[in-house]
């Protein structure tokens, strides 16, 4: 288990149970729902199953992503990065502990801070949320929404394309995943973000394709074009799988 994403995951499940009142109301009765679904779920994978356990997390923060931008729980969910190291039993066993939160009496909007017992942790995790936004990501050249629209010959950018909600100038797509001038998406991106749910964790997926990597020899955006395209898919796989 890798204690950083284990923490990151744990702060995310305190932060939901803190917030529990306001997060009801921003997800409104259908998504709430499923927000508990989601959360079962992750109660119910064998805790030493580290892929059924990243999955399950991730299927939590798929829903959380629909929070507002200003939300705590929202600010903090972009710090929560499952692909280079799983969460481990850890958020299971904290899932259990909010599924048995969520089903005491939520507390009154605006309250939330001083009944959890934690006055302010929401304000900072918010502060950290933003703070945690990787700045090398950031920095890593990238096409605006209309850029990257227009290389995908002016349909909407393929769903598989890591999108950075950037905390200022919108939306931003890592340039490595395009060809080279005016190229379209490479197909091998493609196939790699599937395998590193790039839709629901681009940052750790950015990361993935950003960091150096021992497997390759080198950093995988960097490799594009001069490894063989199943070499980069077989080192996303065996990342994806634990080997």
């Amino acid at each position: 288990m890798n204690e950083g994403s284990a923490g990151e995951v744990g702060r995310m499940l305190a932060l939901i149970g803190e917030h529990r009142a306001t997060v009801r109301e921003a997800l409104g009765d259908a998504r709430y729902a499923e927000l508990l679904a989601r959360l079962e779920a992750l109660v119910a994978v064998p805790a030493d199953d580290d892929r059924a356990v990243r999955r399950a997390v991730q299927g939590v923060r798929l829903v959380l992503l629909e929070l507002p931008f200003g939300h705590p729980v929202r600010a903090a969910l972009d710090s929560v990065r499952l692909v280079s190291a799983p969460p481990g039993p850890t958020a299971v066993a904290g899932a259990r502990e909010l599924m048995a939160l969520l089903a005491s009496p939520s507390p009154a909007p605006g309250r939330e801070d001083s009944d959890s017992g934690a006055p302010d942790s929401g304000a900072d995790a918010a502060e950290a949320g933003t703070g945690d936004v990787p700045d090398e990501l950031l920095r890593a050249p990238a096409l605006s929404a209309d850029e990257a629209r227009a290389r995908c010959g002016g349909a909407a950018p393929p769903p598989e394309l890591i999108r950075l909600a950037a905390p200022h100038g919108g939306d931003r797509y890592p340039e490595f995943q395009f060809a080279a001038g005016s190229g379209t998406p490479y197909e091998v991106v493609l196939e790699v973000n599937r395998l590193l749910l790039a839709d629901i964790d681009p940052w750790g997926a950015a990361a993935w394709w950003l960091s150096g990597n021992t497997w390759l020899g080198g950093t995988p955006a960097a490799l594009l074009g001069r490894l063989p395209d199943q070499q980069l898919v077989g080192a996303a796989t065996a990342l994806v799988e634990g080997d």
